[in-house]
C-alpha cells in the first residue's frame, strides 16, 4: 500500500510541476506576446480556468506528502519527504499570501475596468509564480529521490 501511496503522490506532484512550468515558460511568454486586450483577457481567462483546480490539486498533494511522511516514517527517506511537503506547504503559503490576491483581482479585469497598473500586476504575479515553480520542482525532485 505504501508503494501505490508514494506513486500516486509522486505522479500527482510531477504532473502539478508539468502544469506550473508550462504556465510559467510556455502558456505566459504566449500571452503576453498577444496584443494587450487580447493578453488581459487571456490572462484572466487562465486565472479563472487554473484558479479553479489548483487549490485542490497543491493542497491535495500537500496531503498526499504527508501522509506518506506519517506512513512510511521508519523506512528509507522519510527525511526527503518530509523536506519536500516542507516545500509544498511553502508552496501553499506563497500562493496564498502573494499569488492568489493578485489572481482574484486579475480574474476579473477586462479590457474596460482594468486598473492602469494591471501590467505590473501580472509582472509581480509572474515573478513570484517563477519562486513557486522552483519551489515545487524542488519538491518533486526530492519525492523522486525518495522513490527511488
Amino acid at each position: 500500500m505504501l508503494n501505490a501511496l508514494e506513486i500516486v503522490t509522486t505522479v500527482i506532484v510531477g504532473v502539478m510541476v508539468g502544469v506550473e512550468f508550462s504556465v510559467a515558460f510556455v502558456i505566459g511568454p504566449i500571452l503576453n506576446a498577444l496584443p494587450e486586450d487580447s493578453r488581459q483577457l487571456g490572462h484572466a481567462h487562465g486565472g479563472r480556468m487554473l484558479g479553479a483546480v489548483m487549490p485542490f490539486w497543491y493542497i491535495g498533494s500537500l496531503a498526499l506528502a504527508g501522509t506518506w511522511a506519517a506512513a512510511g516514517w521508519h523506512h528509507r527517506g522519510t527525511g526527503l519527504v518530509v523536506t519536500a511537503g516542507a516545500l509544498l506547504l511553502l508552496s501553499v503559503v506563497m500562493s496564498l499570501l502573494l499569488l492568489v490576491p493578485i489572481n482574484n483581482r486579475n480574474k476579473t479585469w477586462t479590457p474596460g475596468n482594468r486598473p492602469e497598473d494591471w501590467k505590473e500586476q501580472m509582472n509581480r504575479w509572474e515573478r513570484w509564480h517563477y519562486v513557486r515553480v522552483a519551489v515545487i520542482i524542488a519538491a518533486f525532485a526530492l519525492l523522486v529521490t525518495a522513490l527511488v
